[in-house]
């Protein structure tokens, strides 16, 4: 090792030099820690024999008044690799440790070439100098406890970096650029004051510490998840109310904190991580409103909940988090809109019009619309909507892990959670986090439309360049796609969805016990041209059947189209290459492909028969009466495997005939009610056409309605013995002949018949003739003809729906304590009456207020019987529509008086 200093002294007038000597060691200076430390530095540097060039090295203390001095000549030392300029050293009258009072650097700096490692900590830097990002060869920047605002966009100059770290600072904005910092390792920006992190974050491949600890985050980018080579995460002490959900599954992460933050929800898959950490996070816990602004986090998301009666919200460009009852979330963030929007909600039952399903697609909600429909948000937003599933599901994921060919565990699943939206042109699935444990299905969307969630065969992509590409299938893995080089001249996104088929329910639907499939493969993608050479399909040879015991002559391969629904024995156009356990194909476009194996001939309606019957659900109908109100008809179509629990729930309220024989129909399938000789429905419905209930089955929802039934016969005397039939299909003008047979068959509309039976009439007060003093009492009639009538029979449908809580409805209807206790003694063996006469009692003092209707349905709200309200504002809303209709009919307009109006209704 060269000394930097030469050994002999010429001269006895010259200073001693050991005073400094004693702080050299070989190609090292450090005087950080030195009383005058500056003053050694400036006189070895002046010493003509000192060799600068030698020095790889030095350590100065910043808080030292000559560093000025000492900075001026720094330059000259070009062989540094390690420069430590560190204040800190002191402390001030409060003990508090001093800056030091580096606040710049010369840009004669620029010419230490060599310098690998630079520490500039504790000084008073507002700015980065320029001099630093002309370091190409720098690994290490040191810059805590400074004062820096921002980073210029020259910090992609050191290329080389492996190690920045900027703790308190006062960042508030890092710059994009920081992702071409492609070998950094460490990045340490905590306890500033960042807001937001750039998207390009993503592009550190490289980094395996980040610390973002003490910031106002209060989201992260989702390019997060791409950090691969991340260990340590560490996001505690911010303001996040999300994180995406793909840090999960990071490979090589060993600790995610995100400990003392807003969070309220964390998907599953983050829960579930055994590196994360989340202490003093308020998960699904509400915050108290503050009691004054002053109280109010300036960097906090608002929050707004909703209830089931608000139909809107208003979002200002600072953001919110809505929440609604049924569990439904909005997450605006900031700088989402650009002023103040108005936005409107409603949840949808399902239909056809707002649920668009595919073969093997099962709705798991109702349908969210969100307006209006043409707005374009600055930022995504996020969405996040309850689903229904099973509890049987969940407890077979269990079963599903398996290990994969590297021994990490791998979760087989077969379907997977998606949000559906309209898109303006067709309907489109949305990239969706599912958590399990909630029942919530997350995404961000742009825009506003309509929204439901599905669950859907898990669909496999990739992209396929001009030199080719393997797709294995994540349900199956012995199934693979394989496109040689040259197979597209383009691009092309190739999709897989793969249905496993039980060879149990396969050979029960052929018939044949001999039988047995593959997977139905269903393939699709982006280009409709055919591929230039031909694509290798692998796919295992049905349970059972090996190479070695094949028999080709059963081996039958399937060509689906899901347009026109039928099947095609292609066996003969392809050439099979047989293995142990694959059979091998060639191709040249997509579709569905199926492989049998079967004693069969002409299969084609075989498979499509059997196709269907895969995708059928089996059920059961059910037609019950209320034990207290026979007219009251609960309808509902019934998965067999929930009858008898439903069957369970409804005994005490309800009565009446078994449930129908088993019946098969598809998800989305629509079918209707028909009451049958000689009951017919008491009321016009939304849902109801020519005196028809239609139905859409859905597994995963009630599928149920009640109506009220009535008979033209007359039951004063006797039971009016009826039926209700179940038939496939809308609502036509007239059921056809045959379905009239009730005969059961693969063109038979009819599926299930129920008896029912009207009882003798029990006449209850008012529904008499006459009161009880004898005295003939007028026609009871609440509201107008314009504003919307409830008629007498109105009232006693209502009064037939409420129970034990009527005392409740009474004293909410303004009745007196005396008043409902002299009802309570006159009729206290006979429930039925005490309602009816609180309820008429009621309404005959009040049906000549202006506001009577709308006071009976605030008090059914306030009574917690929130059904019975929307029965009412149904019925109003109808009274609305006919008596528009009658107006229209007569030629009147809205000029005419009420007793002009009331006078047209009766002539109609």
């Amino acid at each position: 090792m060269e000394h930097i200093l030469d050994p002999l002294w010429e001269g006895t007038d010259a200073e001693e030099p050991a005073s400094y000597l004693q702080h050299l060691a070989d190609n090292r200076i450090t005087l950080d820690i030195v009383p005058n430390g500056c003053r050694f530095f400036l006189q070895l540097t002046n010493d003509p024999r000192c060799h600068r060039e030698l020095v790889e090295f030095l350590r100065l203390n910043t808080n030292d008044p000559l560093i000025p001095q000492a900075l001026d000549v720094l330059h000259s030392y070009t062989g540094l690799k390690s420069l430590v300029l560190k204040g800190g050293h002191e402390l001030d009258e409060c003990g508090k440790t001093k800056s030091g009072l580096l606040t710049s650097l010369p840009s004669e700096l620029c010419s230490l070439s060599n310098l690998h490692h630079l520490d500039l900590s504790f000084n008073s830097l507002t700015e980065l100098p320029l001099c630093v990002t002309s370091l190409s060869c720098l690994s290490s920047l040191l810059l805590c406890y400074n004062q820096i605002g921002t980073l210029p966009d020259t910090i992609s100059n050191l290329r080389n970096l492996e190690l920045l770290s900027m703790m308190f600072n006062l960042l508030s904005v890092i710059p994009g650029e920081i992702g071409q910092l492609r070998k950094l390792k460490r990045l340490d920006l905590s306890e500033n004051k960042l807001e937001t992190l750039p998207e390009t974050i993503g592009g550190l491949q490289e980094c395996t510490e980040l610390d973002l600890s003490g910031n106002c985050l209060m989201e992260l980018p989702e390019t997060m998840c791409h950090l691969v080579s991340l260990q340590q995460l560490h996001l505690h002490s911010n303001l996040l109310i999300s994180v995406p959900v793909g840090l999960a599954v990071l490979p090589f992460l060993k600790r995610l904190d995100l400990k003392n933050n807003q969070l309220r929800y964390v998907p599953e898959e983050i829960m579930n991580c055994p590196c994360v950490h989340l202490q003093g996070n308020p998960i699904g816990i509400a915050e108290p409103t503050p009691s004054t602004e002053d109280q109010v986090p300036v960097l906090k998301s608002k929050e707004i909940y909703l209830t089931s009666e608000d139909k809107s919200f208003l979002v200002t460009p600072d953001g919110c988090r809505v929440f609604l009852p049924w569990g439904l979330q909005f997450c605006f963030p900031h700088g989402a809109v650009s002023s103040n929007v108005t936005i409107y909600f409603q949840i949808l039952p399902p239909d056809r019009e707002h649920v668009k399903l595919g073969h093997h697609d099962v709705l798991l909600s109702y349908t969210l619309e969100l307006q209006p429909h043409d707005i374009q948000f600055n930022q995504d937003v996020e969405i996040c909507i309850p689903y229904f599933v099973k509890q049987s599901m969940r407890r077979r994921k269990e079963s599903l892990e398996v290990p994969t060919i590297l021994g990490t565990p791998r979760t087989l699943r077969k379907r997977e959670v998606v949000i559906r939206t309209y898109s303006g042109e067709d309907w489109t699935d949305l990239a969706t986090t599912s958590c399990t444990k909630r029942n919530l299905a997350i995404c961000k969307v742009p825009h506003f439309s309509w929204f439901f969630v599905v669950s859907r065969l898990v669909k496999d992509q990739c992209q396929v360049p001009k030199d080719g590409e393997v797709l294995f299938s994540s349900v199956d893995q012995n199934i693979r796609i394989e496109f040689p080089p040259g197979a597209t001249e383009e691009t092309r996104t190739i999709s897989m969805q793969v249905l496993p088929v039980s060879t149990a329910d396969f050979q029960s639907i052929t018939g044949d016990s001999q039988s047995a499939t593959s997977p139905l493969l269903c393939l699709s993608q982006s280009s409709s041209a055919n591929f230039l050479c031909p694509v290798k399909i692998q796919l295992p040879l049905p349970p059972g059947v090996t190479g070695d015991t094949l028999d080709r002559s059963r081996l039958v391969l399937l060509h689906g189209d899901p347009q026109a629904q039928n099947w095609t024995d292609i066996t003969g156009q392809v050439e099979f290459e047989i293995t142990h356990i694959y059979a091998r194909f060639q191709v040249d476009h997509f579709s569905w492909y199926w492989l049998w194996y079967t004693t069969k001939t002409y299969i084609g309606e075989i498979a499509k028969n059997v196709y269907t019957r895969l995708r059928m659900s089996q059920v059961n109908f059910v037609a019950l009466q209320r034990k207290r109100d026979p007219e009251q008809v609960l309808l509902q179509c019934v998965p067999k495997q929930k009858v008898d629990t439903t069957m369970k729930k409804l005994k005490d309220r309800y009565k009446g005939p078994e449930p129908s024989d088993l019946v098969e129909i598809v998800e989305g399938e629509q079918f209707f009610a028909a009451f049958e000789q000689g009951l017919q429905l008491h009321s016009d419905r939304p849902d109801c056409v020519n005196g028809k209930i239609s139905f859409v089955f859905y597994s995963r929802m009630k599928n149920i309605k009640e109506v009220y039934v009535t008979s033209q016969a007359d039951r004063k005397e006797k039971d009016v013995k009826g039926q209700v039939s179940f038939y496939r299909g809308s609502v036509p003008v007239a059921l056809p002949k045959e379905a009239t047979k009730h005969r059961k068959g693969p063109n038979s509309d009819w599926m299930a018949t129920l008896p029912l039976k009207l009882p003798k009439l029990k006449l209850l007060y008012g529904e008499n003739e006459k009161g009880r003093n004898g005295s003939s009492l007028p026609p009871l009639n609440l509201g107008n003809a314009e504003t919307g009538y409830l008629t007498e029979t109105n009232l006693s449908s209502i009064a037939r729906r409420i129970g034990k809580e009527w005392r409740t409805i009474g004293m909410n209807l303004d009745l007196s304590y005396g008043e409902l206790e002299r009802i309570s003694h006159n009729n206290r063996d006979d429930l039925d009456q005490q309602i009816f006469d609180m309820l008429f009692s009621w309404a005959r003092k009040n049906c000549n207020q202006q506001d009577c209707v709308q006071r009976l349905i605030e008090a059914m709200q306030v009574s917690g019987r929130q059904d019975i309200a929307e029965e009412i504002v149904a019925v109003i809303e109808l009274g609305k529509q006919k008596y528009a209709q009658s107006i229209l009919r007569l030629g009147l307009d809205q000029g005419n008086s009420s007793e002009d109006s009331a006078i047209a209704m009766s002539q109609s």
